[in-house]
């Protein structure tokens, strides 16, 4: 970790001293010719693999992207910063330099690691990230490549719409509701004592150490049980449904609102929407996104708008006289946008 941090902050110093003095900007490859240098001036930069190095060099190139993208948008571009120590945490193998057999892992450099393999590796390993946690855990990440299972055509039997928001989880178009597990609610009185204990300890002291373990154990307990909840859920939407459509929600402008931000990351939608997808790839399923516009309002039965406001939880409709939840008349109107997107034009085309 601490030669791939140097390797890290070396090469983004290489790029900046460059611009400055000739106003150009080193590619990746030309960065990339400067590792056997460096190895002779550092010699125990050839203790880790030369792929592994390259990466390193890979995601300095990689933050400059972005940084130049948020530039061009007019957002805050945020420059890409140098490593300090402790601040590095992952290390890449991108093609070679590993072998995986039963519960050891070879990683080229480092030897054979006993891992221990929660599920069965399909596919060729093409790609191994290392990770150390906050808490001094440690995780291997594989990456394959496997045969993609095609989706059959107007062959979508099962289908939903989902509504996600605070007061439920999620509101399926069958009128399925889940509630919303609030995991950083539930730990936030903890949390608050472990940073109050933190802030009183004295700089450099034991104490500092170990009030710092307590309070990322603590977001390591919130994250962990985040995680393990959206990966059931999203395992059991996708083994339930052959189509799934969701919002196409703007998280970053939700965050805005002060008020329901902490509410709005602890509910974590984007990782569910994310995790869906892709699971949903591998079983065969489709999962569509829709433009939210008017999902809450406009009525599911007649098509009428009646407007809203937040503290509204029942949409009631004066035309067709449709008295029906708020999130279950907006899972209904996504899941028929969903499958307009497809080429059905109607929810009931489709004998639900």
């Amino acid at each position: 970790m601490e030669i791939c941090r140097q390797v890290y902050n070396r090469t983004l110093s290489e790029r900046k001293v460059t611009y400055e003095m000739s106003g150009e900007t080193l590619s990746k490859y030309a960065l990339n010719k400067l590792l056997p240098e460096w190895k002779k001036e550092n010699p125990e930069y050839k203790e880790v693999f030369s792929q592994t190095l390259q990466e390193v060099q890979e995601r300095v190139d990689i933050a400059f992207k972005h940084f130049f993208r948020r530039v061009r948008n007019g957002e805050k571009p945020g420059y890409p910063r140098f490593k300090g120590k402790g601040w590095y945490d992952s290390f890449t193998y991108p093609q070679m330099g590993f072998k995986l057999k039963g519960n050891l892992l070879y990683l080229s450099k480092i030897g054979n690691v006993r891992v221990k393999v929660h599920r069965e590796v399909e596919g060729d390993i093409k790609r191994i990230i290392v990770r150390r946690s906050a808490c001094k855990k440690w995780y291997v990440s594989i990456t394959t490549e496997a045969e993609d299972i095609p989706i059959p055509d107007n062959d979508i039997e099962h289908v939903v719409g989902i509504d996600v928001g605070l007061s439920n989880f999620a509101t399926l178009s069958d009128g399925t509701t889940i509630s919303n597990p609030r995991f950083f609610r539930l730990e936030e009185k903890e949390l608050v004592k472990a940073q109050r204990k933190l802030s009183k300890a004295a700089k450099g002291s034991p104490g500092l150490k170990k009030a710092i373990k307590v309070v990322q154990r603590v977001h390591e307990r919130i994250a962990n049980k985040r995680y393990d909840f959206i990966h059931q859920l999203s395992r059991q939407l996708v083994d339930d449904y052959s189509f799934i459509a969701f919002e196409d929600l703007n998280i970053k402008n939700m965050l805005k609102n002060h008020c329901l931000a902490k509410s709005i990351s602890d509910a974590a939608w984007n990782m569910l929407i994310s995790t869906t997808k892709y699971k949903a790839e591998s079983a065969g399923s489709l999962v569509v996104s829709v433009n939210p516009a008017n999902t809450s309002k406009m009525c599911s039965r007649c098509g009428l708008l009646v407007d809203k406001t937040l503290a509204d939880r029942t949409h009631e409709c004066n035309s067709c006289g449709l008295i029906l939840g708020r999130d279950h008349n907006a899972a209904i109107n996504i899941l028929r946008l969903g499958l307009q997107s497809v080429g059905i034009e109607t929810v009931e085309a489709r004998a639900l």
